[in-house]
């Protein structure tokens, strides 16, 4: 493999018409945006550029475009978002293939309070704790209840639900990310958990098909060729753009920084980057230190 190295985004924008783009890890820490990432879409958007935020967020569509808006990103930067909460939330009130036809309507809520909305208009009894698992019907899985959980934390719940064989929706497949400098795990890191157990989950986002199908349809863009993703996750953002047939790069200095040896805006080894890529069976064709133009 030989990774193409890029100094910044301008030295890709003619190459496509369109963004795939990730948020978390990309474009803001989860409080605030990185330095240049604003500037950056403007550029984009002044060429030309159609982008759509493709974010395993387990929250509805407009909930990202509103945390966006309350970042100071605004909503002229890029055309759509999508979140895998949007593709939860479609999966389970559409009902339309059998593993979430069968769902029922207990749902025990494994997730914060913030992620609440994600329920509404579900048509659902919300169910919370360990208690609840005897009269749930499935599991949604947003993520844990506090930032400082672990899974180990989640080992009851998940043993007596896994013995029911509860099916569980994850709503993102994250297995962690970095808020303000601070790693938390992810609704994916207590799907994964669960399946160890036997149990069944149904996974929304990146990088699954459906989300990329999805984007494409807000992009308006059949060809392939002509579109980048670019994230900072070999296992979801990466790997999920690969399987879709679409160009893929990597953003050095997010999630895998730490492991990459590099801070934010620093260059990643190449060699460094491509053993990582290996592990993961994601090759990227290129990589940028950050969202900069």
């Amino acid at each position: 493999m030989s990774l193409q190295v890029f100094p910044g985004i301008k030295e890709i924008a003619s190459r496509y018409d369109g963004i795939i783009l990730d948020l978390w890890g990309v474009v803001h820490d989860g409080r605030d945006p990185y330095p240049g990432a604003v500037e950056c879409l403007k550029k984009l958007r002044a060429v030309g550029t159609r982008i759509v935020l493709l974010s395993n967020a387990p929250r509805r569509s407009i909930a990202v475009i509103e945390q966006m808006q309350a970042m100071n990103i605004d909503r002229h930067l890029y055309d759509d978002a999508l979140s895998s909460g949007e593709l939860a939330y479609r999966a389970i009130v559409g009902r339309s293939d059998p593993f979430h036809a069968a769902l029922g309507r207990r749902c025990l809520h494994i997730g914060p309070e913030r992620d609440r909305g994600l329920l509404a208009d579900m048509a659902l009894e919300r169910l919370v704790g360990s208690e609840a698992v005897p009269e749930a019907t499935f599991i949604l899985n947003t993520g844990p209840w506090e930032d400082d959980e672990t899974v180990a934390d989640y080992e009851p719940l998940l043993t007596k639900a896994a013995a029911r064989k509860l099916p569980m929706v994850c709503a993102n497949p994250d297995l962690e990310v970095i808020r303000a400098g601070k790693r938390i795990i992810c609704a994916g890191a207590l799907a994964r958990r669960y399946e160890h157990l036997g149990a069944p989950v149904a996974y929304h986002g990146k990088p699954y098909p459906d989300a990329y199908r999805e984007a494409m349809a807000l992009m308006g863009i059949a060809d392939l060729r002509r579109v980048v993703a670019i994230g900072d996750s070999l296992l979801t953002d990466i790997r999920g753009a690969v399987g879709a047939g679409i160009d893929a790069i990597l953003v050095t200095s997010g999630i895998h920084g730490a492991e990459l040896g590099v801070r934010f805006g620093e260059h990643a080894a190449p060699e460094a980057v491509e053993r990582a890529a290996r592990r993961e069976g994601a090759l990227p064709m290129g990589v940028v230190s950050a969202l900069q133009w």
